[in-house]
This record gives structure tokens, C-alpha cells and sequence, in this order.
């Protein structure tokens, strides 16, 4: 199974359906659905070291509140993480890693304004070959 997302329209909002073989790997997509929601992101300079640690008993609320950290940096200062590593993540811990770059307006096209990514319908499952996590952003 390759790591891959696809968007969907739900409601007035939009869906994210994430799939791949790994946890780590569906965590790195589920970033890279996020900023694609967004839209094609471009960035510039050398950026700034990010580390972030979740605990939980719910492995999609980790990625969901990850995701919600993600969309507040990038509301609040035009930044998106790159370069993203998951160090560890067994279901009950979530360590990653990354470098928050600064958006360059001028080379990226923006899609959409995202509110919120929402508890709505936040579902991760086991499928043939790997996971497969669904969640839903308030645009």
C-alpha cells in the first residue's frame, strides 16, 4: 500500500481520507491532507525546528489535535511544518518532528480557508495493507 490522501466534499465542509501501511506513515500524510485542503503551498527560507509529543488513549485524536496545532501555527503565522519526521507512534504516543517554514504568498495558491479540524466523523481503521483515517475540516 502507498501513503496517499484524497479530498471529498462533506456538507458545507471538506473530508480528508488518508491511507497507508504504517501509523508514521499515515501521520505524515494526514499533514500533507491538511496543507492540501489549504491549498499548493509553497515556502522560503531555512525555518525553525518543531517537536511535538501527544498521549492518549485514541490514536486519531492525537493526529486530529497534531492537525488542529498545524492550522494554528499556519493561521497565526503564515507557517507550515516540512520536512516532517514521526519519531515514534504506537497508538498511544505520537513524537514527531519537523521544520516550520514560512509561507511565500507569491508561489502559492490558496484553495480555501480552513476553520477548524473537527472531531466530526474522526475515524482511524485497520485496512488490507495498512490504516486508513478519515477526518473533516470546517472551511
Amino acid at each position: 500500500m502507498e501513503a496517499r490522501y484524497e479530498l471529498f466534499d462533506h456538507t458545507a465542509d471538506i473530508g480528508a481520507r488518508v491511507v497507508a501501511p504504517t501509523l508514521d506513515a499515515l501521520a505524515r500524510t494526514a499533514v500533507e491532507a491538511l496543507y492540501g485542503v489549504i491549498g499548493s503551498l509553497a515556502v522560503a527560507g531555512s525555518g525553525e525546528s518543531a517537536r511535538f509529543a501527544y498521549q492518549g488513549d485514541d490514536a486519531a485524536v492525537m493526529i486530529r489535535d497534531w492537525l488542529a496545532d498545524l492550522l494554528v501555527e499556519f493561521e497565526s503565522h503564515g507557517r507550515c511544518l516540512t520536512d516532517v519526521v514521526v519519531e515514534s507512534f504506537d497508538g498511544a504516543h505520537l513524537r514527531a518532528a519537523g521544520v516550520f517554514r514560512a509561507i511565500d504568498a507569491s508561489r502559492s495558491e490558496f484553495h480555501r480557508e480552513v476553520k477548524a479540524v473537527t472531531y466530526h466523523e474522526l475515524a482511524l481503521r485497520t485496512v488490507d495493507g495498512g490504516y486508513e483515517l478519515v477526518f473533516i475540516v470546517d472551511i
